[in-house]
């Protein structure tokens, strides 16, 4: 029996086996996870899952390099085609036609690139402090992929997501190196995002007649104290995106659904329900 609340259900699509968690019923919402060291859904969605299952269907996958899922280790990364490639046949596995988004971070742009790819497989979408705007790898950033594993990096790097320092127990900081330490995820978490690092974040960007395109509901929340993706992004992806309408919590960082977690979840459960 397993007993890591981390670890769920699990199918092979090419070649992947992702784990994802499942919960609720309704029209389907994925959550997607950002990019940090030791990332799971799990770790990122904990909180939101309970909220958001009790009028839909969540899933929330470990994307390819992170967590739980195992893919071969060889895989060449391609940006965003991996991920984007990994979403979609996890949809078609579970005969989702059409979904909202979550996103964080990494997967907040991951969503964007879903809508610009596939925007009849998305219905509403929340971006959380995410990328898709050209801006300078912060040092932030910078620290947080090139993570090397101990608890010391970890809780350095966990400073970093939180505006308030308290939420950065013991606890969680072990349970994100536990997650680190496993055998061969440094290994693999390194192979995802190679210095020079700006490269990764560049290819993250969303052209301007490509967001213009998009006729996908919207709702865009940031922290506005973020040292990670700085609030200039999501103020620029506002103003290009027809549909859009942005949120800024103040005294917050990173950790957006984690720092106001119920203010997180009543904003996004509000905003998804109007459809």
């Amino acid at each position: 029996m397993n007993d890591n609340p981390e670890i769920a259900s699990r199918i092979t699509l090419g070649g992947t086996t992702t784990n994802y968690h499942d919960h609720g019923e309704g029209h389907a919402v994925v959550l997607l996870h950002g990019s940090g060291a030791g990332v799971t859904a799990w770790a990122n969605w904990r909180n939101t899952i309970p909220v958001l299952s009790a009028k839909h269907r969540v899933i929330a996958p470990d994307l390819v390099g992170f967590g739980y899922t195992e893919a071969p280790a060889d895989l060449a990364y391609r940006f965003m085609d991996t991920w984007v490639e990994q979403v979609i046949a996890l949809l078609d596995a579970l005969d989702i036609e059409r979904t909202d988004l979550v996103g964080n971070s990494f997967g907040g742009s991951l969503s964007l690139a879903l809508a610009v790819r596939h925007p009849q497989r998305v219905r509403r979408m929340v971006l959380m402090g995410s990328g898709g705007q050209p801006f300078p790898v912060t040092p932030e950033l910078e620290a947080l992929w090139g993570y090397t594993p101990s608890i010391e990096n970890m809780k350095k790097i966990m400073d970093i997501m939180a505006f308030d320092r308290s939420l950065v127990t013991d606890e969680l900081a072990a349970m994100r190196y536990r997650a680190t330490a496993r055998p061969g995820v440094q290994e693999r978490f390194e192979r995802v995002f190679p210095p020079p690092r700006q490269r990764w974040s560049d290819a993250q960007v969303v052209s301007d007649d490509e967001l213009a395109a998009l006729a996908h509901e919207m709702l865009i929340i940031h922290g506005r104290d973020d040292r990670v993706v700085p609030l200039s992004v999501s103020l620029q992806l506002a103003q290009k995106i027809a549909r859009a309408q942005l949120h800024v919590y103040g005294r917050c960082g990173h950790w957006t659904q984690i720092e106001h977690g119920a203010r997180f979840n009543r904003l996004v459960s509000d905003f998804l329900d109007e459809a």
